[in-house]
Order: C-alpha cells, then sequence, then structure tokens
C-alpha cells in the first residue's frame, strides 16, 4: 500500500511495523517516525485504526492472556501476506 506521497518513512514499512508500534515494542527513533507518518498519512492512519481494533478485539476475547509467540509469528505472517494481495489487486486495477 502506498498513499503515493512522499514521506520519511514508506507506507509498506509503516503497516509492516503497525504491530510493534501498537506494542510498543519499535526500535530506537522508530517510534517517532511512525508517529510522524500516521499524523500526516491518512491512508495509513486508516489502516493502522484497522489494525488496532483487531489487536484489541483479540486482548478482549483472550481475557489478556499472551499468545504464544509462534502464533503472533503465523498471524503476523498472514497478515503481511494479505496485506500484499490487496497491494497486488490495487496495482493491477491501476
Amino acid at each position: 500500500m502506498s498513499c503515493g506521497g512522499e514521506h520519511e518513512i514508506d507506507c509498506r514499512k509503516v503497516l509492516d511495523a503497525v504491530f510493534l508500534y501498537l506494542d510498543g515494542e519499535c526500535e530506537g527513533g522508530q517510534y517517532s517516525l511512525i508517529r510522524s507518518h500516521l499524523d500526516e498519512c491518512s491512508p495509513c492512519l486508516r489502516e493502522f485504526g484497522l489494525e488496532r481494533e483487531v489487536k484489541m478485539l483479540v486482548a478482549r476475547k483472550c481475557g489478556g492472556e499472551r499468545a504464544p509467540d509462534s502464533l503472533r509469528s503465523s498471524l503476523l505472517e498472514r497478515l503481511r501476506l494479505a496485506r500484499a494481495e490487496v497491494d497486488s489487486a490495487e496495482f493491477r486495477a491501476e
């Protein structure tokens, strides 16, 4: 996904790191770069909001338990693949 705008950090990189951002696991200055990007990029902010809602729903349904790392990795990979499919479909539509 890309909004077509010029940003300090690419939309795709922001969306790939959004769960790290939500969990407060960003490294170094990555947190402020992502926050700045979300402040100026509406498409990424909408995607961030959707992923935040999914995370909150999972947390609510799991009763605060932490998912095993293998499940977390699997879900992140599936989300990346789904995003790649959407990006590919958008590219073919252009």
